[in-house]
């Protein structure tokens, strides 16, 4: 169903490819968005670039946890895409088993800290048509984390919304490793499934 084939790893420019190898360390592959941008080289050098800017950590905002953003963030906005990168990034940046099965229900978890909850139900309002955030989520979210980690988390809601309307839009198609991870960890939770993105 995609709407434009991705290119091959072969038919990206040597240059370029070398830059879009940066994504094997957090996804294990290149994900078929980036090779899709790829037809536009300027365009996925700039995405490559701006998501390593989002990703890097300067503050109390863990790896680990802006990819649990970013699947609170793609859940709120429906692309199962997302959800599967996100949740295959999490895993491989060490988050437990428990936090995997439950962020999409992260309210009702003990899993998750009370300021991982303020800053997931700003992913979450922050991500919903129209948009939901209210003064009471950012007086919760403000309680707990800085003024540059809660720019941290917005620029990861950001991104993610970017990606959510390219995936959605553009029918991606998922790679084996996240529909392996978004079987085994989203499944039978939040009734995920690869849907459009065979």
């Amino acid at each position: 169903m995609q709407v434009v084939k991705a290119l091959k790893e072969d038919e990206i420019n040597h240059k370029l490819l070398e830059k879009l190898e940066f994504f094997k360390g957090p996804l294990g592959v290149i994900p078929s968005s980036v090779r899709t941008m790829s037809y536009h080289p300027k365009l996925a050098e700039a995405f490559t670039n701006l998501n390593k800017a989002v990703m890097e950590c300067n503050g109390e905002v863990s790896p680990e946890f802006k990819r649990l953003i970013g699947y609170v963030t793609s859940f709120a906005s429906g692309c199962l895409y997302c959800q599967a990168h996100t949740i295959l990034g999490a895993k491989r940046f060490g988050t437990s088993e428990e936090r995997l099965k439950e962020v999409w229900n992260y309210k009702e978890s003990s899993a998750f800290s009370k300021s991982e909850k303020a800053a997931l139900s700003f992913a979450f309002a922050a991500s919903t048509v129209p948009n939901s955030v209210s003064k009471e989520i950012i007086d919760d979210l403000k309680e707990y984390w800085s003024d540059p980690d809660i720019v941290e988390i917005m620029a990861v809601i950001s991104l993610f919304g970017y990606l959510n309307r390219w995936n959605d839009s553009m029918s991606s198609t998922l790679e084996d490793l996240p529909i392996e991870a978004g079987n085994t960890y989203l499944k039978e939770t939040s009734n995920w499934n690869v849907s459009k993105h065979k």
